[in-house]
């Protein structure tokens, strides 16, 4: 089934899971999600990022929401990091049933302006809406970009954004980078942040820049209110390097021979990330 991200999101805290948003590229990362979902009884978000959705087409999504619709388990189809009203609104055309609008690199008055116009459109046809407030950092490995020197979330000032948004879900900054950590780089998260974050605020926080991060980190921020978390390159990377295995091997040309174990590298890092995530098998909440 197809939902939005308000319906799949709302358990998590009662139930105390986070839900993975993994971000796709093409049809193999559609496949790897939607089977590793529907063999584990497993909510999932399919995140895409709007060069993502360049790449892929409006049409592509046709395919999206069909193969969705028909499954058992409760899929919602999510635009990540959305920087335009424009953005937003493709996607809803598209059928995506939830929407990020990142404004957190303008001034907080114009995030607050932005997010809540974005809000105001998808709300009036049943879309939820994602905001951001604070920066993710960047590792140079990622398309999804970042900055050099994370901002942090101000707890306070996310109780005001929230309340004059209306947003469904907030993605914090608590340290997280987007891209996998060179070698000698280790990330610093500030779980009194989130602690304090999540004190203020009722609704799902979301967690960007999931990969390579510590397990026990990740664990803890789901107890502390986490209900989202991004993973886009762990699964990538684990995809491409057995495509680039068998390559090095093989003289093959056709995609029936050579995806299959790509697909399945990728979703060996899914089903990995739904356990630590503690949403495996919560389909049955829905």
């Amino acid at each position: 089934m197809l939902v939005s991200m308000k319906e799949l999101l709302q358990p998590t805290r009662q139930h105390g899971f986070a839900i993975g948003a993994f971000n796709v590229a093409d049809s193999c990362f559609i496949r790897a999600m939607v089977e590793e979902a529907e063999a584990t009884n497993t909510p999932a978000i399919i995140s895409v990022h709007p060069s993502e959705h360049d790449f892929l087409g409006d049409s592509f999504f046709g395919y999206v929401r069909e193969i969705t619709r028909r499954s058992p388990v409760p899929f919602t189809l999510h635009l990540d990091h959305g920087a335009s009203i424009a953005h937003v609104l493709r996607a809803i055309q598209c059928g995506f049933t939830s929407v990020m609008i990142d404004g957190s690199l303008l001034p907080y008055e114009e995030n607050v302006a932005l997010t809540r116009e974005a809000v105001s459109l998808a709300h009036a046809v049943g879309v939820s809406v994602e905001g951001e407030l604070g920066t993710i950092g960047q590792t140079g490995t990622s398309v999804e970009g970042g900055v050099s020197e994370v901002t942090y979330t101000d707890p306070a000032q996310a109780e005001d954004f929230v309340a004059r948004t209306g947003v469904d879900t907030l993605a914090v900054a608590i340290g997280t980078a987007h891209g996998i950590y060179p070698k000698g780089m280790q990330p610093k998260l500030q779980m009194h942040i989130l602690r304090e974050i999540a004190g203020r605020l009722s609704i799902p926080l979301v967690l960007h820049g999931g990969s390579a991060n510590p397990d026990a980190e990740i664990a803890e921020s789901v107890t502390l209110g986490v209900g989202k978390i991004n993973i886009s390159s762990d699964m990538k990377y684990a995809y491409f390097q057995k495509v680039r295995e068998i390559l090095g091997k093989e003289t093959w040309w056709d995609p029936n021979v050579i995806y299959p174990e790509p697909i399945n590298a990728a979703r060996e890092v899914i089903r990995y990330k739904m356990k630590l995530f503690g949403s495996t098998g919560k389909a049955t909440l829905y």
